[in-house]
C-alpha cells in the first residue's frame, strides 16, 4: 500500500486527457497535475530546452512527495525520458511505449500512422518502438503542429479544426493505414475531427494505454492507494487558468480549479 499521490505533467492542458484515463482506470488514486501553460507548446522547441523544463517540473513534483510519475506529453516522452530515468529514482510511465504496444496489438494489415508534434515526429521514437515489436510493420508519420494550439483554445470540433485535420491527414488514406497512433496527448480532444477524416481507422489513444500501464505497475508492486477517504486531486499550472478551466470541462467532464505557480521559485 502507498497512499501518496501520482504526479502527472504535460507541456500544457493536453495532459488532462491522461488524467481522465487515470480517473477511469485508477479511481481510488489521488493525483497532482502540473501543466506548463506558460511555455506551451514544447513540440517546436529544442531538445535541450524541453529537457531543462522537464527537470524543473520533476523537481517540483518530487517536493510534493509523489510515489510515481506519468509523463503526459508526447514530446517529452519521445525525447527526454531516458535522461529523466537516469536522473531520478522514481517509477515513471511515459506515453510512447504503451502507445506503440497498443498500436501493434490493434493493427491487422501492419500499416500504422503516427501523428505528433514536430519534435516528436522528428525523434522517430514511436516508429522505433513499433518496429522493434514487429519489424514487418510499415509506419507513416506526420507532424501536426497546429493541433496543439487548437486544442488549447478549445476549438475541438469546428470548421477550422476539421479543415486543418483534413489537410494534415488526407495523405494517410493513400497509405491504407488501419491504425492511427495519436502521439500527443492534446490530440484526443480533436478525436471527432480526426475520425471524420480517417473514417473507420482504429485510433490509439496513448493516454489510455499509459493509465493501464500505471495501474499494472502499482498493482504488481503493492503501491495502490487503500483508504476510504475520497481522492483529493491538486492541479497546478504555470500561467492563467482560463484555458485550464475550459479544457478541464472538455476532457474531465467536470470543473476543476488550478493553482498558478512559478516552479522556478
Amino acid at each position: 500500500m502507498d497512499n501518496r499521490k501520482i504526479g502527472i505533467f504535460d507541456s500544457g492542458v493536453g495532459g488532462l486527457t491522461v488524467v481522465n484515463e487515470v480517473f477511469k482506470y485508477l479511481p481510488g488514486e489521488e493525483i497532482i497535475y502540473f501543466g506548463d501553460t506558460a511555455r506551451v507548446p514544447y513540440g517546436s522547441k529544442s531538445k535541450g530546452t524541453v529537457l531543462k523544463y522537464s527537470f524543473q517540473i520533476v523537481d517540483f513534483l518530487l517536493t510534493r512527495d509523489v510515489k510515481a510519475l506519468i509523463v503526459a506529453c508526447g514530446t517529452i516522452s519521445s525525447n527526454c525520458c531516458g535522461d529523466l530515468r537516469a536522473a531520478y529514482d522514481i517509477p515513471m510511465v511515459e506515453v510512447v511505449t504503451p502507445g506503440a504496444e497498443e498500436s501493434v496489438r490493434r493493427t491487422k494489415n501492419k500499416r500504422i500512422g503516427v501523428i505528433g508534434t514536430e519534435m516528436t515526429v522528428k525523434s522517430g521514437a514511436f516508429e522505433r518502438h513499433i518496429m522493434r515489436l514487429d519489424p514487418a510493420i510499415d509506419v507513416y508519420s506526420k507532424a501536426c503542429p497546429l493541433f496543439v494550439p487548437l486544442a488549447e483554445e478549445g476549438w475541438i470540433d469546428n470548421e477550422v479544426t476539421a479543415k486543418t485535420a483534413e489537410i494534415y491527414l488526407n495523405g494517410f488514406t493513400e497509405k491504407n493505414i488501419d491504425t492511427l497512433l495519436i502521439g500527443c496527448t492534446h490530440y484526443p480532444l480533436l478525436i471527432n475531427c480526426i475520425q471524420g477524416v480517417l473514417g473507420g481507422v482504429n485510433i490509439v489513444n496513448p493516454a489510455e494505454a499509459a493509465a493501464k500501464k500505471m495501474l499494472s505497475y502499482l498493482a504488481d508492486n503493492d503501491m495502490l492507494r487503500e483508504t476510504d477517504k475520497k481522492p483529493d486531486h491538486i492541479f497546478y499550472i504555470s500561467d492563467d487558468t482560463d484555458k485550464f478551466d475550459m479544457v478541464s470541462r472538455l476532457a474531465l467532464k467536470k470543473q476543476y480549479r488550478a493553482v498558478k505557480i512559478d516552479i522556478g521559485e
